[in-house]
């Protein structure tokens, strides 16, 4: 699963990736005490974005593949 954030008028940045095999993978300038993952199981996942600030504002997305 690959969660991404796209601030207002700009392009896709992603946060974090994460499988059911190994740690979240997060990205530079992204941190899991402010985007946590949690993925209970194999077809469910949610992002928790903590502290909101005005930063914070963008689009989310969750991308999935099945393979």
């Amino acid at each position: 699963v690959f969660w991404y954030q796209q601030p207002p008028r700009n392009g896709l940045k992603l946060v974090v990736s994460c499988s059911t095999w190994s740690h979240n993978s997060y990205e530079d300038g992204f941190s899991e005490a402010k985007f946590e993952v949690k993925r209970e199981s194999t077809d469910y996942t949610v992002m928790t974005i903590k502290n909101l600030t005005l930063k914070d504002e963008a689009t989310y997305f969750c991308a999935a593949s099945d393979h």
